[in-house]
């Protein structure tokens, strides 16, 4: 099979990929409602439960899925729908015709900007006016939580933009990263079920993290948090981010590892008894979707993880030593062959370039597949923005580095400085899809023919 057969192949792969894991289709395969003499009856899906809305019902949407997940969640609603927030990343809105009773918010991500603290600011404000009758709908997708900030005092919103700076750039994983924010903010770690108390809680969530852990996907807002102020400084000392980080949060994380700040609320706290969560779309849908629609093109399919992590560079040359393997020994499936993973790697950034995982992956990639025929990969962000960047990530194959060369482009330069974007810029690769609308995780997805 040609490689342009299997870059035309790659692309079919994306969209089975972003059309399984649907932000409104998610939501509307989970929510239900129903009119009683008594109010909304309010039903999630798996498992089943109900909630009977007496009173008002309020949504709360944050992420890059929070558009389309809020249209589905006010569809079902109709004119029950009383008011709420909504805050996405910049250029998510598109356009979307949202209802007017709710404020829509556009902000920076993935470092926080000033829209994203009116927007945490505004959602404070509408759960202090909440009754024990009404109903608060929160729905969750990944970068949450940079989009809505809220210091914890006397902490500054450029304390947390410094803070969240290092912890990227420094290579932490995305748990380690929130386990830093939910103890520098009003929102995470449990603390939005709190403030929106004593109103009952649905919470639907997009997943965004390796493994769906609910207390790291957007920092947890809506469930207990296990982490503690003590483990927060770990992190920071762990990168060697001391140094880095402003001085009021150190004091301020100091201050709660002495016990003299409350922390987060953990597993077992009461507030939570009120609280329904359920995850309704996943990076694993997503995979396993791009596994059924390789089978139907005719490749052996296998999907290895949806618990890919570590540096994006080391797990590029695992994914070329497996399309060595099939090339060579039909190991460990026959080609024509499609090897899919799941996940986010990391990139620590030591050069002068933006970083974006997905393009570094599939660089290193590029150089480590260098001369092999009939192959093909891609590193794709699903959610459509790679990092820093505004692309979705790379397409690459054996000859990907032999053109570079030809052009007169060192592709171990680029690697090196950290700035694949640049390299696939001028070498051709970028995956430009813009926001697609949904947010779980990257994938990885490899071809040979």
């Amino acid at each position: 099979m040609s490689t342009p057969d299997l870059f035309t192949s790659l692309h079919a792969l994306r969209e089975a990929a972003l059309q399984a894991v649907d932000p409104a289709a998610a939501v509307s395969r989970c929510l239900h409602t129903l009119e009683t003499p008594g109010g909304l009856l309010l039903r999630l899906e798996n498992p089943r439960t109900e909630t009977l809305a007496a009173g008002r019902i309020f949504l709360i949407a944050m992420g890059k899925a929070a558009v389309p997940m809020a249209l589905a969640a006010a569809e079902r609603l109709g004119d029950r729908l009383s008011g709420g927030v909504v805050v996405t990343k910049t250029g998510h809105v598109a356009g979307a015709r949202l209802p007017a009773q709710l404020q829509v918010f556009e902000a920076g991500h993935p470092v926080p900007d000033e829209t994203g603290l009116r927007a945490a600011l505004a959602i404070e404000a509408l759960a202090g006016g909440l009754q024990p009758s009404d109903v608060a709908l929160v729905l969750i997708s990944g970068g949450a939580s940079a989009l809505t900030t809220c210091p914890a005092a006397p902490l500054t919103l450029a304390d947390l933009q410094q803070t969240n700076q290092a912890l990227l750039r420094g290579g932490a994983a995305i748990g380690e990263i929130n386990t830093v924010r939910k103890h520098l903010d009003r929102l995470k770690g449990g603390r939005l079920a709190r403030l929106l108390q004593p109103a009952r809680v649905l919470t639907l969530v997009l997943s965004d993290v390796v493994g769906d852990p609910l207390d790291v996907i957007a920092s947890g807002p809506c469930v207990p948090d296990p982490t503690s102020h003590p483990d927060a400084l770990d992190v920071l000392a762990r990168y060697d981010l001391l140094a880095q980080a402003p001085a009021a949060v150190l004091t301020h994380l100091r201050a709660g590892a002495a016990g003299q700040l409350d922390d987060t609320p953990k597993p077992g706290d009461p507030l939570f008894a009120g609280v329904e969560t359920r995850i309704v779309a996943s990076n694993r849908l997503a995979a396993l979707a791009t596994v059924q629609r390789a089978e139907q093109l005719g490749f052996h399919s296998l999907l290895l993880t949806t618990f890919m992590e570590g540096e994006a560079r080391e797990v590029a040359r695992v994914a070329a030593a497996l399309a060595k393997g099939v090339r060579a020994h039909a190991d460990p499936l026959p080609a024509p062959a499609c090897l899919v993973w799941g996940g986010e790697t990391t990139v620590t950034v030591r050069g002068k370039g933006r970083g974006g995982r997905n393009q570094e992956l599939a660089l290193a990639a590029a150089l480590a597949l260098e001369g092999l025929p009939d192959v093909a990969l891609m590193a794709l962000a699903t959610d459509g923005s790679d990092g820093p960047t505004d692309s979705a990530g790379a397409l690459v194959d054996g000859e990907t580095v032999i053109r570079a060369r030809a052009a007169g482009l060192d592709a171990r330069a680029f690697l090196a400085d950290n700035d694949a974007y640049t390299f696939f810029e001028r070498a051709g690769g970028l995956l430009v899809t813009g926001p697609t609308g949904t947010n779980v995780n990257d994938l990885l997805v490899l071809l040979v023919g």
